[in-house]
């Protein structure tokens, strides 16, 4: 009986004619799992990401997932403890491999079929990436969730995202925080902050926005691949911009 529920999720007769995006990354925080707690992962916020993705899912969305590893641990902060910058890298490396088994987890629970693919070997836990057959899982209505960043140090999680989306062919990277999009200045700090709707990257790049690594940010630039930042944790929000409206700050 399982299967059939689950079937009908990626059955394209769910397929919405006006749907803006046929393919998306999402990329998570680390922190956002965190919820209202210090460090680990809040049940609640995983819950209802799950039904964030499902809803999208339900809509024919192919959907990929980068998630941080940052409420379990970050490589920057291991040198101020004393540990190599490399080894620091992988273990936050292996933060993001938790989180996206904790994430694979609760969408499978929901009744969606996933895979969870790693940078890193690890055969036990996830597959290796391999660009076909990631397509591939994505164009079976699978939800794809990379872990383990790109295998290398030196990447945040965010190069790991847009790299990753350009190689899947992703129609945008959808940056999922805690504000609904990229202000003048630090929203949380100064009240008097102003929203961008739209934004273009040469125009970010100058005025110094802090929205996404370099590395990341040049690698979206350059292969004509939009950012879309929104508030992940406004429910609803990821249905809206799979209809075409931009509940955040559009870079492109």
């Amino acid at each position: 009986m399982q299967s059939t529920t689950k079937q009908n999720l990626t059955n394209p007769t769910h397929l919405h004619t006006h749907m803006k995006y046929k393919r998306i990354l999402l990329k998570l925080s680390g922190e956002s799992l965190m919820g209202e707690n210090q460090y680990g992962i809040d049940p609640k916020r995983l819950e209802q990401y799950t039904n964030e993705i499902k809803n999208v899912v339900a809509m024919g969305v192919e959907v990929a997932i980068v998630i941080g590893g940052g409420n379990i641990f970050r490589g920057v902060q291991a040198e101020s403890s004393g540990i190599d910058r490399v080894q620091g890298d992988y273990m936050g490396m292996l933060a993001t491999v938790i989180n996206g088994m904790a994430l694979q987890s609760a969408l499978e629970k929901a009744g969606l079929y996933t895979r969870m693919m790693s940078g890193i070997k690890m055969e036990q836990v996830c597959e290796p990436f391999i660009k076909r057959r990631a397509v591939r899982h994505l164009e079976k209505g699978r939800v794809v969730i990379f872990g383990a960043g790109i295998g290398n140090p030196y990447f945040t999680t965010d190069s790991t995202a847009s790299l990753r989306a350009i190689e899947v062919q992703a129609d945008v990277v959808l940056k999922g925080t805690r504000v609904d999009g990229v202000y003048t200045s630090d929203p949380e700090k100064n009240p008097d902050a102003t929203k961008y709707d739209n934004i273009s990257f040469q125009e970010a790049y100058e005025k110094g926005l802090n929205i996404m690594d370099m590395t990341a940010f040049t690698l979206c630039q350059e292969n004509n691949l939009p950012i879309i930042v929104f508030d992940m944790n406004k429910s609803g929000n990821l249905v809206e911009i799979m209809n075409g409206k931009v509940n955040g700050t559009m870079i492109n």
